[in-house]
């Protein structure tokens, strides 16, 4: 048998069985410091697909960093069949200002395909599709809350991507939701390349959290063994399926002042359920918020501090006899689960 090519991306090349950090350039700052992209590449000695997992697209979103840092220190990839490209920072120059967008103030997930010759943003979003996107078959992007903001940990995918829709049921996460797929978004640009992207929602921008790591970490390893990439030994295979919802919606702040919350990211509501109240400074006046309809909460605000209008909890439409037994059997499963970095506490 013909031994596997090298895997060339960048103009480098990283040969079967080993592994490399590569330096893509994307500019020079204003004071002449090189910025560049750093992707790790893990190629195997076996044949198997290429899989990317992506993180910080928006510079504030640092948990999917931690999630890939964790990643590669995994012990499992030794017998890796195909190739596994990580880049644990996509947004530099958002991540280095704590910031969610590019110094042009431009979104970098609604600047793909992008082009070679454009501007900060979309030169940036070119590379990641040409270096990364087309030498793949399936991709991870992690993500997160806004700031003051949280997630529960959820995975979203195309309404249309069967096959897609499978390997997220492998991650494991307690919820997949069929979302749409937005103009200039990676996912819908991949996609169009023939490469769709699971995303992965969880925790608030600018934080770390031991929950949104350890499922992250675990479910990107639970698809890599569905993708026959790595073996099972060791993977911590989901237990129960999680639950689907088809849409979902945000309730919003009735009135201006402070919140005082009584639901939490995670718990089952029913229609007409109080989730808080608002009251003015002096508490001489106080509305409630209620659901609208039954539903998961899969996202929240976390600031006490609202305007009116401010989306506070996010609801998700499930079946909700069945979504509350398999919550409750998530959860434990996760609380059971073993950590990654036991002698790490964050």
């Amino acid at each position: 048998m013909a031994p596997r090519p090298d895997f060339e991306i960048g103009g480098f090349r990283i040969p079967p069985g080993t592994r490399r950090t590569v330096d893509l350039p994307v500019s020079v700052l204003s004071d002449h410091t090189p910025v560049t992209m750093s992707a790790h590449v893990v190629h195997g000695t076996a044949d198997g697909p290429a899989l990317f997992v992506s993180a910080a697209i928006h510079g504030d979103e640092v948990i999917g960093v931690e999630i890939a840092r964790r990643l590669l220190r995994s012990r499992k990839f030794s017998r890796l069949k195909g190739t596994l490209i990580v880049v644990p920072i996509v947004n530099t120059f958002g991540f280095l200002n704590h910031s969610r967008y590019l110094p042009d103030r431009r979104d970098l997930n609604r600047c793909f395909p992008g082009s070679g010759s454009g501007s900060l943003a979309s030169r940036l979003a070119y590379l990641f599709m040409t270096e990364v996107v087309d030498r793949c078959d399936l991709g991870i992007d992690l993500h997160s809350a806004a700031i003051h903001r949280s997630n529960m940990p959820q995975i979203r995918v195309s309404p249309k991507a069967q096959e897609t829709l499978e390997y997220a049921d492998a991650f494991g996460a307690p919820v997949v939701i069929r979302s749409g797929l937005r103009d200039g978004s990676l996912r819908k640009e991949a996609q169009v390349r023939g490469v769709d992207v699971l995303l992965y929602e969880a925790g608030e921008g600018l934080r770390f959290d031991e929950q949104s790591a350890r499922v992250g970490v675990a479910g990107i390893l639970r698809v890599m063994h569905a993708l026959d990439m790595i073996p099972e030994d060791g993977v911590p295979l989901a237990e129960v399926v999680p639950v689907r919802a088809g849409s979902s919606s945000w309730e919003r702040a009735p009135a201006g002042g402070l919140l005082r919350t009584y639901k939490t990211t995670g718990e089952m509501v029913e229609e007409g359920d109080v989730l808080g109240v608002v009251s003015d400074p002096f508490g001489e006046n106080e509305e409630e918020l209620q659901a609208s309809q039954a539903g998961l909460i899969i996202g929240r605000a976390n600031m006490p501090i609202v305007n009116e209008g401010d989306a506070l909890f996010h609801i998700a439409r499930v079946n909700t006899a069945e979504a509350e037994s398999r919550i409750e059997s998530l959860h434990a499963q996760l609380e059971d689960a073993a950590m990654f970095d036991e002698d790490e506490i964050i």
